[in-house]
């Protein structure tokens, strides 16, 4: 389950929609800053169509949210197109 796969560790989570233009942006970063962190911090997208009640529990109400996640609990969350530095940045941040 997602929670049990975000219960440990640094986790950073990019919600977001096949229909959302920003998200489409947002991806490719979201892989660089995956390749970036390595195995330091897992990263896990959501898509918010087919995990409604994931994105209810994590106040989504705008994409794409990211949250950085320490051992389940969030520690940092941007809204909007968010670059690879600032998201680099809260995961190091919460490690």
């Amino acid at each position: 389950t997602f929670a049990a796969q975000t219960a440990q560790g640094v986790v950073l989570v990019d919600f977001w929609a096949p229909w959302c233009p920003p998200c489409r942006m947002q991806g490719p970063i979201v892989d660089a800053v995956a390749k970036q962190l390595g195995s330091t911090a897992k990263v896990a997208k959501v898509n918010v169509d087919n995990a409604k009640a994931t994105a209810q529990a994590f106040g989504v109400r705008s994409i794409p949210t990211l949250v950085v996640l320490k051992d389940g609990k969030t520690v940092k969350s941007f809204t909007g197109l968010t670059q690879a530095d600032a998201l680099v940045a809260a995961v190091k941040d919460a490690l």
